[in-house]
């Protein structure tokens, strides 16, 4: 009987051993079950991840550059404009539709940077967050000129310009864009792609109306002339100078001296605009000659006494300054210095000044200039 029951506990302690190594094996495999099931959710949730980083967070852009979205653009368009600078289109176009970008897309000049993603490329185009252009406002002889040039980075094209300027200038008792020239300075401005013509010209009659302050227009009734005269002889010097502002006070006593004592002008410029301005400014006028001086035009200095009916050309603020700060001096006589070029010999004696002159001629001969 003893040794049935020390038998039964053998059996007894086996069963238990086998039931305990079925636990852990069934345990391991439970286990191994468990951490397959969770290396599938994480390889399932990685793809999604990826996907969804692909498509929202990780840049998407091949090459910079600039795309224009003229307004009332479809998304189509914008989608045909943004496509070439992208890697993938159909992702940004999947992205797009969901953030409802063709129900909201606002024209403008919008710059595609590297490493934007899908989300920041249609957040940019919903907000209208355009990139400026710059602007240079150089020294045109016509009004006419400078819009030629400013439509080129504008949407509005020139006519638009034109139309408008000329309304502007009605407004104003004026008679056409051209009548505009003296709010305008030569300068460089930014301005958006979407720019209208109207506030176009409204940035400019804020700078021109804060330019003239009290303190300049007490020194222009000083010196006894009109504001347009002002521009005029502006224009003058700045030409004559090359828009250097080291001479300009001194060419601006000269010319104020001139204008003075009832003598002629006689500013080369003046005759090249004259000639420019008849011809639509298709000349190319290196060297003055006496040919030219006979001219017909009232901005013709050397057959007019006085100061131009108008500026010659959009001028900067240091040329107006000039003439408003002349230099007081008693020189009536200037020619360019061949051996300082970009600046001139001052004088106030005929035969100095035509010795210069001759030197002057005699270095433009040498090198065959016409």
């Amino acid at each position: 009987c003893q040794q049935s029951a020390i038998s039964l506990k053998i059996e007894s302690k086996k069963c238990r051993n086998a039931g305990s190594r079925r636990q852990i094996a069934y345990n391991n495999f439970m286990k191994k079950i468990i951490a397959v099931v969770f290396l599938l959710i994480a390889i399932v949730g990685g793809y999604f991840a990826f996907k969804f980083l692909n498509k929202y967070k990780l840049g998407n852009v091949e090459k910079e550059g600039y795309i224009l979205v003229p307004t009332g653009a479809n998304f189509e368009q914008v989608l045909d404009s943004i496509s070439p600078f992208l890697k993938n289109k159909e992702s940004f176009r999947e992205v797009a539709l969901q953030k409802k970008l063709d129900q909201k897309i606002k024209s403008g000049r919008y710059k595609i940077e590297s490493g934007a993603d899908n989300s920041q490329l249609v957040n940019m185009i919903k907000a209208g967050n355009q990139t400026p252009n710059s602007f240079r406002i150089g020294d045109f002889g016509t009004v006419y000129q400078m819009i030629g040039r400013v439509s080129r980075k504008t949407e509005a094209d020139s006519l638009a310009f034109v139309n408008s300027f000329n309304k502007i200038a009605q407004e104003k008792g004026l008679n056409n864009a051209e009548d505009l020239k003296n709010y305008f300075f030569s300068d460089t401005y930014e301005f958006y792609w979407t720019v209208k013509p109207e506030d176009f010209f409204k940035k400019f009659e804020k700078d021109y109306q804060e330019f003239w302050t009290a303190e300049r227009e007490a020194k222009l009734k000083n010196l006894g002339i009109t504001k347009n005269q002002v521009y005029a002889l502006a224009s003058i010097v700045y030409k004559e100078s090359g828009g250097k502002t080291d001479e300009q006070k001194t060419i601006a006593g000269l010319y104020l001296n001139r204008f003075r004592k009832g003598m002629k002008l006689q500013s080369d410029p003046t005759v090249i605009y004259a000639i420019n301005k008849e011809d639509n400014f298709k000349s190319d006028i290196k060297r003055v000659l006496y040919k030219h001086l006979s001219v017909q035009s009232p901005y013709n200095t050397y057959k007019n006494a006085g100061i131009p009916p108008g500026p010659i050309c959009i001028v900067d603020k240091s040329s107006i300054d000039a003439v408003l700060n002349a230099e007081n001096h008693h020189y009536i006589f200037m020619c360019a210095d061949p051996k300082r070029m970009g600046y001139h010999k001052f004088t106030d004696n005929d035969a100095e000044h035509a010795k210069n002159a001759k030197e002057y001629q005699d270095w433009l001969n040498s090198r065959q200039i016409k």
